[in-house]
């Protein structure tokens, strides 16, 4: 179906690297996120909406995210499509580090829907850089997830939901983006 919205679904790192950490994944904050955001790509898809699969790269690292592991691709439920947009990151956001601002520019979006893996990290930057770059945002926090974080020196342990609900807050609150759930995302997107 050809585009005809100028709303880009952004699918951030839901790739197969995540699932390597078994230790990290199985602590995540949101088990349901592959179904949350299978919806949202489902729902994209029929109301003409670009469909962005963003995944992050580690070159040279060794490590999950290193292209070089085969980890660093889109997880297989989630079914990507080779005619949709597909870009990989070596930032935390999805536009420093590739040409994702000048592909969105090209097809008329002006709506960025931000879903993904670690909500705190590269979703949450990800919305803030959008919308620096004059996008409108929306942040679908429950098609989003994350793993808790550690007490350190200089900082306390936050659990996985907790970072989700900060995000939320600093985000809503303070107008970078609107905050938004699967089940809101997909009716508006069936009632148009």
């Amino acid at each position: 179906m050809p585009r005809t919205s100028d709303t880009a679904l952004l699918v951030i790192d839901a790739q197969e690297s995540f699932r390597q950490r078994p230790d990290d994944w199985a602590a995540t904050a949101n088990p349901q996120v592959f179904d949350n955001i299978a919806l949202l790509v489902e729902h994209a898809r029929a109301a003409g909406d670009a469909v962005v699969w963003v995944t992050h790269a580690e070159p040279g690292t060794g490590g999950v995210f290193d292209p070089d592991s085969g980890f660093v691709r889109v997880v297989a439920e989630l079914d990507p499509r080779a005619d949709e947009i597909h870009v990989t990151k070596t930032t935390v956001n999805a536009f420093t580090s590739t040409d994702l601002q000048a592909q969105l520019v090209a097809r008329g979006v002006g709506t960025v829907v931000v879903c993904g893996i670690r909500t705190e990290q590269c979703c949450e930057t990800t919305a803030r850089v959008a919308g620096d770059l004059g996008f409108a945002v929306e942040f679908v926090t429950d098609a989003t997830t994350t793993s808790p974080i550690a007490a350190g020196p200089g900082y306390a342990a936050l659990s996985g939901e907790d970072l989700m609900r900060r995000t939320e807050s600093v985000l809503g609150a303070r107008e970078f983006a609107v905050i938004t759930t699967t089940a809101h995302r997909v009716r508006a997107a069936a009632a148009v």
